[in-house]
């Protein structure tokens, strides 16, 4: 199989992403010619580091580049201010100059967080990702978001700082257990059902097939990124059309604090019940037709991912703390929450005139699906 290129095209600060499968093992040559002296420092995670530090170790050495490594520890937890304190002071140990590289190997939680140490450390270093799971490639290691989570919500504290190179290993998504697969699958559906109607026909087709498929796995991962990087080109800073990349994550934010952002729910899982109950609304209010909310459930039921909040374990809130959790949301302007909505598949928008008592109603009859 061919190495994919996507150019994420932002002036000075474009990069390229390339999706394909060896590219972990042939991270030293693809990370060399970005770098002023042959040194870089590598943060991962404690299940990413046994799995993959070794290759990637190796792939450095052959070209001569001295490497060094930290491991946190994995899961959504670890995108916090004790975290990033860590890292930034150990990649200040490491020596980390203001023109040396970062690499984050990992998924999105280590993605995030090392992006954000390095916008911060020394004032901005270039940092290289390398994503390893479904989500990660498909959108949080692309685009430049970078951040933690605080007690207030998800996200809330962070920065914009884009990467110099992404390497997406689409081999490496085989090591994946199959419960972040399908979590990853949430950010890939997205995408169809918020800007290309085909994208989702052809998931509804293959979806089914992509864990087991190389090349299936490839053309999705490269659909994803080539709509992220369109919508990020026209929309660096979120001021208008990257907002609609958040479908679904009005809800999954609210439900992934309300779950304490714990093993109950996975962000993708969030994002694809988010996007459930999105069309969901859409539908009550007269957006859509009933077969678009039907269907998006319909094909995420066939995955055998999380669809409705009868899928969480334990307690969640009532209807109304879900609703005031919403607006910790970074999408909520001059006091007035917004949400991506839809009027068909393939069809989202944004707005802020969503009336509290639907939201609330939606909710309400989603909770009441648990008893």
């Amino acid at each position: 199989m061919t190495i994919d290129v996507v150019p994420v095209s932002l002036g000075t600060r474009s990069y390229q992403v390339r999706i394909g499968p060896g590219l972990l093992a042939q991270a030293g040559a693809e990370v060399a010619p970005l770098l002023r002296r042959k040194k870089v420092a590598i943060v991962t995670d404690e299940t990413v580091a046994p799995l993959h530090l070794e290759t990637l170790m190796a792939a450095f050495a052959a070209q001569g580049i001295t490497a060094t490594a930290l491991a946190l520890p994995a899961g959504e937890a670890t995108k916090s201010w004790p975290h990033l304190a860590r890292a930034t002071e150990w990649l200040l140990e490491q020596n980390v100059e203001r023109r040396d590289v970062v690499v984050a190997l990992g998924g999105g939680v280590i993605g995030d967080l090392i992006g954000f140490a390095s916008a911060i450390l020394r004032r901005g270093v270039r940092f290289v990702q390398i994503p390893t799971t479904l989500l990660a490639q498909v959108d949080s290691s692309v685009g430049g978001k970078t951040g933690i989570n605080t007690a207030q919500g998800k996200n809330l504290v962070g920065s914009f700082h884009q990467p110099s190179l992404v390497l997406a290993d689409t081999s490496v998504l085989e090591s994946l257990p199959a419960r972040d697969f399908l979590a990853g699958y949430g950010e890939v559906v997205k995408y169809g059902l918020l800007g290309d109607s085909a994208f989702f026909d052809w998931l509804e087709q293959n979806g089914p097939s992509l864990r087991a498929d190389p090349a299936l796995r490839q053309r999705a991962v490269l659909r994803s990124v080539q709509m992220k990087a369109d919508i990020v080109e026209r929309d660096e800073t979120e001021e208008g059309d990257r907002a609609l990349l958040n479908l679904g994550h009005t809800f999954c934010h609210a439900l992934e604090k309300a779950t304490g952002y714990s093993d109950r729910l996975l962000h993708g899982e969030g994002v694809a019940i988010g996007c459930a109950l999105a069309f969901e609304l859409s539908q009550r209010l007269g957006l859509c037709a009933q077969e678009a909310p039907s269907r998006v459930r319909a094909h995420l039921r066939a995955m055998g991912t999380k669809v409705d909040l009868a899928d969480i374990p334990g307690d969640l809130p009532s209807a109304e703390a879900l609703l005031a959790l919403m607006g910790q949301d970074k999408k909520v302007v001059d006091g007035r929450l917004r949400f991506i909505l839809a009027r068909g598949i393939g069809q989202a928008f944004v707005t802020d005139a969503v009336p509290p008592e639907t939201v609330i109603g939606v909710l309400q009859d989603a909770l009441a699906q648990r008893r």
